[in-house]
């Protein structure tokens, strides 16, 4: 289940509602789990997050610590503990124990659980149905190392004489699960150092980067493991069964550190006297009421210098606050107003407002504050130094990785616009090049230079631009009107659509290598279906050259994808014909 790093696709928290509904489910999966248990691994005054991954893999966890539970498929129905989960609470599921430390290696490595590698106890098998979920334990230590369902019933075990795949692994311990949650309420934290054992020697292990070749192997070991000596094959339940039988040669590393691994999981301890909680509870410490104002005095002052333009004023407090305030918090810290001594984001804004550092208006129908304008003379504007984010290089090689090539076939349109006579005259005053095409946000900087050269802002509303004569020629001469009086002045939200529809509309279409810039708009793509001879229906498809795509060669596709003819054909009218 978690061999592969995939990537979240949202994180948030849990509502009350959705809190006690993720309980109701957990106490009905989880029979053999008390209130106390639950209430261990979530605690009630805790915040839980749920991270949603691409796969629809749901991961459930305490907001700053590990993963408690996942959902394979994100409807409540097949939800899992994690390892973690069980260290804290090992009998919230039955367990198969493990014939030795031996064993343990595949499971770590990510194969599934064999029959014969089980220690069947004096009275026999356990009584368990098929797709329940088991937890794998290794001799004299009551920690489970994985966590998966069962394949089959126990009656239909015996009848199989207890051979074949007993539990197929969805969980186990130092899975990716571990290492590649990127989430900001379940961190990439490393296994070893939130967790306390009682072998010192744990703690000091490293796993390398190469530990995730044992996760490529793993499917060869569950069918066999071939022998590069003697090329014989030998199955893994053989292996399983019989541990003192011939050696397997090994050739990844990945298995020689699934075997230091395994070697010390058997000295794995989970400590009852709420030590681990202890150094958990401290990971997890909340902000105070102090730290979440000053961090969000620091992220105000990040957001005002780094996303918060003058052209982008007036702005809702609403956009001021998700847009550019929460992004700038620190990485995998939460920040939440209602933490704060402000309690709400309406207060905060006007208690900046009275410092004199911004400008706050409260807007009496839709209930919201305003942010006007910024002082960025203000001592606490002029003293803070914004940090600077640093991007990861990448090292390039001249091989293409599979996201890349196909990333050269991705089609990419983007609209651009060209300057006309209108405009030129503004591109000229701000030394912009009059020949070049421009995407709309450029186009409208430019237009935002030129108000901010001329000093145009009006002095008594901030939000609006008086129109000198270039200016007002460019964006209204020919558009109005003869005997209408040419306007004065405009809003900023105005200017710069206002401008865009002054230049000639372009769009450029590349696909790979091959670009080509056309005049006018895009034009779509038509798809019609016309019934022929009673109940038969033709689809027809038009405009695909505006995509650089080959009729052709989509014909050919179509015909093999759906299993139907094709034909191309040039469109009435599209060819000119003289007499």
């Amino acid at each position: 289940m978690f061999k592969k790093a995939v990537e979240a696709r949202s994180h948030q928290r849990l509502s009350g509602a959705d809190r006690k509904k993720l309980k109701r489910s957990l106490k009905n999966k989880f029979p053999r789990a008390s209130e106390s248990d639950i209430d261990s691994v979530l605690p009630p005054k805790v915040e839980i997050a749920v991270a949603k991954f691409q796969n629809r893999v749901h991961v459930y966890g305490v907001e700053g610590g590990f993963p408690i539970f996942f959902d394979i498929d994100g409807r409540g129905t097949d939800i899992f503990p994690t390892v973690y989960a069980l260290w804290k609470v090992p009998d919230l599921l039955p367990s198969f124990m493990l014939k030795g430390g031996e064993v343990s290696r595949y499971i770590i490595g990510g194969a599934d659980l064999m029959f014969p590698g089980i220690s069947i106890p004096a009275e026999g098998l356990p009584s368990f149905i098929a797709g329940e979920a088991w937890a794998v334990k290794v001799p004299g230590n009551p920690a489970p190392i994985a966590v998966g369902i069962t394949t089959m019933s126990s009656t239909e075990a015996a009848k199989a004489g207890l051979r074949g795949k007993a539990l197929k692994i969805m969980h186990y311990y130092h899975d990716l699960l571990w290492e590649s949650v990127e989430c900001p309420y379940v961190p990439n934290a490393g296994f070893f150092e939130d967790v306390v054992f009682e072998d010192p020697t744990l703690s000091s292990l490293q796993v390398s980067d190469s530990y995730s070749g044992a996760n490529d192997s793993s499917n060869d070991q569950q069918n066999g493991i071939s022998d590069k000596e003697n090329g014989q094959s030998v199955d893994v339940a053989d292996v399983l069964s019989e541990p003192s039988s011939a050696s397997v040669a090994q050739t990844n590393s990945g298995n020689e550190i699934a075997e230091e691994i395994a070697a010390h999981v058997d000295d794995l301890k989970v400590t009852d006297d709420g030590s681990a909680d202890q150094s958990i509870g401290e990971d997890q410490h909340p902000l105070s009421t102090e730290d979440v104002d000053t961090l969000l005095e620091k992220c105000l002052l990040q957001a005002l210098h780094t996303t918060v333009k003058d052209k982008d004023l007036p702005m809702p407090g609403s956009t001021l606050w998700s847009n550019h305030v929460l992004p700038c918090r620190p990485s995998g810290i939460t920040l939440d107003i209602k933490k704060s001594s402000y309690k709400k984001l309406s207060k905060w804004l006007q208690a900046k407002s009275s410092t004199g550092l911004i400008t706050v208006k409260e807007d009496k129908y839709k209930k919201e504050s305003i942010l006007l304008s910024v002082n960025r003379k203000h001592p606490d504007y002029s003293s803070f130094k914004p940090e600077k984010r640093q991007v990861e290089k990448t090292v390039q090689t001249g091989v293409p990785t599979v996201s890349e090539s196909r990333s050269l076939k991705m089609l990419e349109v983007v609209e651009v616009y060209k300057p006309s006579v209108h405009v030129n005259p503004i591109l000229a005053s701000v030394g912009a090049d009059t020949g070049k095409l421009y995407s709309a946000s450029e186009a409208t900087d430019i237009v935002f230079t030129y108000v901010e050269k001329e000093n145009l802002v009006k002095q008594t509303d901030k939000s609006i631009v008086v129109l000198d004569p270039i200016l007002c020629d460019a964006l209204f001469k020919g558009a109005i009107k003869k005997g209408t009086m040419y306007p004065t002045e405009i809003h900023k939200r105005d200017l710069g659509a206002a401008f865009v529809n002054r230049m000639q509309a372009h769009h450029v279409v590349t696909r790979g290598s091959e670009s080509v810039v056309r005049k006018g708009g895009l034009k779509t793509i038509q798809i019609m279906t016309e019934r022929r001879q009673g109940n038969k229906k033709v689809t027809k498809l038009s405009g695909l050259e505006t995509f650089l795509v080959d009729p052709e060669a989509l014909a050919s596709e179509l015909q093999k994808k759906f299993a139907c003819s094709t034909t191309v054909a040039e469109l009435p009218g599209s060819v000119l014909h003289c007499p």
